[in-house]
């Protein structure tokens, strides 16, 4: 019972938090990225899954660092989006991770182009307070992009082995 909960909590959890301190300070933290790291080292194992599925997984997270990472050199994402999409990828492996790129692009496109328009328009006087706010505001920051990875993560989640396999009617009856 405690690794259903553990599955169906930790890795939405941590999606929010990456998206909210995103939006709130234009980080994510590295703590982040660790946490989804180790919650997936303990919970595959205990999940019963195989070795070979473990490595696959890990390829799967390697793929995304390095192509994440080569974009964070050329200054089109930031550094914690590159190791947010990576953990992402480790949970997903290869079985999800193109659906979940694509939904990831998608959102980032739509959350570029309503930021860009949200830029335009003068910040009320009352809104300009807001440390957060005034930096979203400002047209010299980036883009939150991990809104985006999360919002792609927390769709696709329910989909996969991780959610399918918990007994959510067990769950309830406790």
């Amino acid at each position: 019972m405690i690794l259903d909960i553990a599955r169906l909590m930790l890795f939405p959890a941590l999606m929010a938090f990456a998206a909210a301190s995103d939006l709130l300070t234009m980080t994510i933290p590295n703590r982040v990225s660790l946490a989804l790291l180790a919650g997936f080292a303990v919970l595959a194992p205990l999940s019963g899954m195989g070795v070979h599925d473990i490595l696959s997984h890990v390829g799967a997270g390697a793929l995304v660092l390095a192509v994440a990472f080569a974009m964070f050199a050329m200054g089109w994402v930031g550094g914690g989006d590159a190791k947010i999409a990576a953990a992402v990828g480790l949970w997903f492996g290869f079985e999800h991770l193109l659906e979940y790129l694509v939904l990831a692009s998608l959102f980032g496109g739509v959350l570029t182009m309503l930021l860009l328009q949200f830029r335009l328009w003068p910040l009320p006087y009352r809104l300009a307070s807001q440390t957060w706010l005034a930096r979203l505001h400002d047209k010299r920051t980036g883009i939150p992009y991990g809104i985006a990875l999360a919002l792609g993560a927390l769709l696709v989640y329910p989909e996969t082995v991780w959610i399918k396999t918990i007994d959510l009617a067990h769950l309830a009856m406790r």
